[in-house]
């Protein structure tokens, strides 16, 4: 793997010193740039936009133009496994993700198949691949993919919900059926990011959007355990990444999945996440993601306060807790990383 001449995320990553802390920031490409909204025009759909590889690596270079971010992040969706499997994904305005034919049964569980990255996912390979090429020796790429709890709740349910009526269904009587749905996604997911490290991803990110939902030792069986199972077949050929929304209370057992690094909702307070899990995993994030809508200098303070935070140890990349929202100022997001990068240099 080449080294990109701007490593300071990889570094922070393995948890050893850097210049200043790396920012990047979750959904850096998307709906808050301009430039972003005619290309996804241009394309047709946000479905043929992810699918075609000019089309998403075009998406993943643009915030790379307009600011000095430390990582780029393929142009992609957590979904596209389970399209892959025959689900018909499909995206509705105002509504998001939907599938026209959700996991409800064991027969539907016993009829999936491990989708081909090579094949089916062919075209995220690619873009991973073009995006290589384009910006690989200056920074870092990150490839991604939905944890296997978070898959199998948009899989069971059909869209994203603020209940979870059937998956709670499939826990409480089915529980191995669950398992074995889970094992089949953790397959998936493992040779798909495989094949994104192969086309020059040089740090892998696993999504768990949904493992909070669950508690104690379900968050443990049915999130944690097949994230670990990735873990172990990945290797830690680059640095892994797991987003741990809603897992602030179960740091200690999400640092035991393998992963070099975890990320952080804005629920967690950073410090005390630094000295729970801060010798083992580096930690990213977690400002909140609405305080890109407050004016500059309360921004810039929040930015601050948060580096205080975690202090002058290794091992912080700072991020948003959550994605980038489409209303924000793309001159917002800019402040923020010119605070990030001075502040902490002048720390440093």
């Amino acid at each position: 793997m080449v080294v990109p001449e701007n490593d300071r995320f990889l570094r922070a990553l393995r948890r050893q010193p850097t210049d200043r802390t790396p920012v990047w920031i979750m959904r850096q490409a998307g709906r808050y740039l301009p430039e972003y909204r005619e290309l996804r025009e241009r394309a047709g759909s946000f479905l043929n936009l992810c699918r075609t590889p000019d089309y998403a690596c075009e998406a993943a270079l643009q915030p790379m133009r307009r600011y000095p971010l430390d990582a780029a992040i393929v142009f992609s969706d957590i979904l596209t496994i389970p399209d892959a499997m025959g689900l018909g994904l499909g995206f509705s305005e105002g509504t998001g993700p939907h599938f026209e034919r959700p996991i409800r049964s064991a027969a539907d569980i016993r009829a999936l198949g491990v989708p081909d990255p090579h094949q089916e996912l062919r075209y995220v390979s690619e873009a991973v691949s073009l995006l290589s090429r384009e910006i690989g020796e200056q920074v870092p790429v990150i490839g991604f993919a939905g944890s296997p709890w978070t898959l199998a709740t948009y899989m069971i349910e059909g869209r994203s919900r603020s209940e979870f009526a059937h998956v709670a269904e499939l826990l409480q009587s089915e529980p191995d059926q669950l398992e074995h749905l889970l094992a089949i996604l953790a397959e998936s997911v493992a040779l798909y990011l495989e094949a994104q490290i192969e086309a020059g991803a040089g740090v892998v990110m696993i999504f768990d959007s949904w493992g909070g939902i669950l508690e104690g030792e379900d968050y443990v069986r049915f999130s944690l355990q097949p994230i670990q199972r990735i873990m172990e077949k990945l290797g830690p050929v680059v640095p892994r990444i797991m987003f741990a929304r809603g897992g602030g209370g179960q740091l200690t057992e999400v640092s035991k999945t393998g992963c070099e690094a975890i990320g952080l909702d804005e629920t967690v307070n950073l410090r005390v996440a630094r000295e729970e899990v801060g010798q083992v995993c580096a930690l990213q994030g977690n400002l909140d993601p609405a305080m890109l809508r407050e004016d500059a200098e309360d921004l810039r303070a929040a930015a601050r306060a948060l580096l205080e935070d975690y202090g002058s140890y290794p091992g912080h990349v700072f991020n948003l807790g959550h994605g980038i929202t489409p209303d924000i100022d793309p001159d917002r997001l800019a402040c923020l990383i010119d605070e990030v990068h001075q502040f902490s240099a002048a720390s440093n």
